[in-house]
């Protein structure tokens, strides 16, 4: 059995900000360039939990609250909320901030799920999450609820 890892163990937190490139012309970042930021946050938190490459597997529903902006900072921050046998959930959280007057909003959360792999690239085991606060504890909880929802879903795809 291998040792449990805290929530916080895995939590990051990644920076960036929004240029001419990532936005159309209207000055709205795309939706896409932000998902790619969520994926690779979300990636990162489960490889420092699991010590191992993983691949994403969902990408629950990603709806965005508030437009992000050219000039706004995205700070993601992505932890993981549930751990099964071979699989991942992470919560990645996406908030705007405008690095000249501070405000930041809450655009969206997001959860992915991603499975770990061995060296020989097929799924291999990852280490049990334990929850810190009351706040991971309900968040686990929610996320079993996601995994069994989506495990019961998974034929009809």
């Amino acid at each position: 059995m291998l040792k449990g890892k805290t929530v916080s163990a895995s939590r990051i937190k990644i920076g960036q900000l929004m240029q001419p490139e990532h936005a159309n012309n209207h000055g709205n970042v795309h939706g896409g360039w932000i998902m790619k930021l969520v994926d690779e946050a979300g990636a990162l938190a489960c490889m420092r939990h699991a010590q191992r490459r993983v691949v994403t597997v969902v990408v629950d529903q990603m709806m965005f609250r508030q437009p992000i902006r050219i000039g706004d900072l995205v700070n993601l921050t992505a932890e993981v909320s549930y751990a099964g046998r071979t699989s991942l959930e992470a919560r990645v959280e996406v908030i705007a901030e405008n690095p000249i007057t501070g405000e930041c909003v809450h655009t969206n959360t997001a959860y992915c799920v991603y499975v770990a792999l061995g060296d020989d690239g097929k799924p291999t085991l990852v280490p049990p999450l334990i929850p810190e606060t009351d706040l991971h504890r309900q968040r686990m909880e929610r996320a079993k609820q996601r995994q069994a929802f989506r495990l019961s879903h998974r034929d009809e795809q």
